[in-house]
């Protein structure tokens, strides 16, 4: 091939321009969405911006020489690596409408009316996730499980679902941070080179006071919010549970096998799944009249109307029929069909995201950053931002660790920085920011799975808002940011010109 053969076929890299337009004006459809639409724009507004966005940066990479056969490839591939969010998410639609029907969560809800004190209800539920996901690893599980019944018995009370749901993702993100069985608490130091125990110990220091700050926000609230206004009707509601469900402490046998497996790592669809395999059974031993009515076709056979009835509700989730309103409103949830609208925001927001990755566009807006972080400070604060950034653009919390962990590496240790300030930092923006967006993955299934819209529930994510500010702080003053360990860094040198940190 000749010279002039082989620069036709490299494509050309792309401009700022093409930055600029392609994700100007993708994050103005997307600001546009959530402006007509409000907390509604995840049912489809969100993935119309994103889908005119994915064609705009294929535009631009077919302009810069890229072939639609390998960009197309590459949006395959790249919904493909959210092919396990997507079949976690399916899963969790049956294992609600599944615990609904066997009466799991009406007795977690039954319990948590009885147990949990409404003024210390919303720091109590932070603390209780915090614990849970902290011994399985996983904030998909506690906000899937746990989290739904501590919604149903905020709703109960008639407290805040949106305060409850920043309780509930705050507890669990701080636990999954800090527990050794996380995926992302692993790959942190993975991608920078370190130990799980070292990344670890250094993430205190950001962490704990970040925690305990949101614990401080909770209380107050508490403190000073309306109290319940359901405690009068409460022993209506608990007399209503009792005469629908069978309650008690049997009932909570299906989320203690998915805990334990959980924390046994057992890959969390099957794990899910088990418990749906559960809740049939549990539904079908001890909650049969409810079946039965919900089937409501008297011309069936007892076992056809069984069958049928376990059918539906994995399929299309549980309608109650208590008589209560409110209680029905609050029971009447899951099935697969429930996660149909998350799983096109997942996909939509992974077309968008790969599309940029292949067009270029994101290696384009990364490198330029990279020269950002002149200070120490500066260059936390970058990484920071990258990560909240990549979150925002390619919607999955993943690369949002791996892309600038591959970005910044060098360039910690060419200060002299020790590699754990850069896996914290992952960590402190990469992980905790990926539930604030309402496209990313994270945000998409915490949206679906405890029924209050992202956007509703991000103020009072506290963990999640403080944390990265607290790690920026930190590198500023320069307080816990270690050093590299000798022989473990490169002279400080000028970088060359159009050096790409990808």
């Amino acid at each position: 091939m000749s010279e002039s053969d082989l620069a036709a076929a490299t494509p050309r890299r792309a401009s700022v321009a093409d930055v600029t337009v392609t994700i100007g004006l993708t994050v103005g459809l997307l600001a546009l969405s959530v402006a007509l639409f409000g907390a509604d724009s995840s049912a489809g507004a969100n993935q119309i911006a994103l889908v005119i966005g994915a064609i705009l940066a294929t535009a631009v990479g077919i302009r810069n020489g890229h072939s639609w056969r390998v960009i197309e490839e590459n949006i395959v591939s790249g919904i493909a690596t959210a092919m396990p969010a997507i079949l976690i998410l399916f899963s969790v639609g049956s294992l609600i409408g599944s615990w609904m029907l066997s009466g799991t969560v009406p007795t977690m809800i039954y319990y948590g009316l009885l147990l949990l004190d409404p003024a210390a209800f919303y720091p109590a539920c932070c603390l209780l996730c915090a614990v849970v996901a902290l011994s399985i690893g996983s904030s998909w599980t506690v906000a899937g499980t746990l989290g739904v019944a501590l919604i149903g018995v905020a709703s109960a009370l008639g407290l805040s679902v949106e305060i409850t749901a920043g309780a509930i993702i705050s507890g669990a993100y701080f636990g999954d941070k800090m527990s050794p069985l996380s995926d992302t608490t692993n790959l942190a130091p993975a991608v920078t080179g370190i130990d799980l125990f070292t990344h670890i110990r250094h993430m205190l220091w950001t962490t704990t006071p970040s925690f305990l700050i949101a614990l401080g926000g909770f209380i107050v609230i508490g403190l000073v919010a309306p109290g319940a206004t359901g405690e009068t009707g409460m022993a209506a509601t608990l007399a209503t549970l009792e005469n629908t469900f069978t309650i008690g402490p049997v009932m909570l046998v299906p989320v203690a096998v998915v805990i334990v497996l959980a924390a046994r790592k057992v890959p969390a669809v099957a794990s899910i799944m088990a418990g749906v395999l559960l809740g049939v059974i549990f539904a079908l031993v001890f909650q049969p009249d409810v079946v039965l009515a919900l089937t409501g076709d008297a011309t069936l056979t007892r076992s056809t109307a069984l069958m049928k009835g376990v059918w539906m509700v994995l399929f299309d989730g549980y309608v109650a029929s208590t008589g209560d309103t409110n209680l029905d409103s609050l029971l009447s949830r899951g099935g697969m069909s429930s996660m149909l609208t998350t799983v096109w925001l997942i996909i939509a927001a992974m077309s968008f995201g790969s599309a940029m990755e292949k067009a270029g566009i994101l290696a384009r807006l990364v490198e330029g950053l990279v020269a950002l972080g002149r200070s120490t400070g500066a260059l936390v604060a970058t990484t920071l931002g990258t990560c909240f950034g990549v979150n925002t653009l390619a919607a999955d919390q993943y690369m949002a660790i791996v892309i600038p962990g591959r970005m910044y590496r060098d360039e910690y240790r060419r200060r002299g920085l020790h590699a754990k300030n850069l896996s914290r930092a992952l960590e402190d923006s990469g992980t905790i920011t990926s539930a604030l967006v309402p496209w990313n993955t994270c945000g998409a299934y915490m949206a679906a799975a405890l029924g209050v819209p992202t956007l509703a529930y991000l103020p009072y994510c506290f963990f999640n808002l403080v944390n990265p500010f607290i790690s920026a702080l930190y590198g500023y003053t320069g307080f816990t940011m270690t050093p590299a360990d000798p022989g473990d860094t490169e002279p400080l040198r000028p970088r060359a010109p159009g050096h790409d940190a990808t």
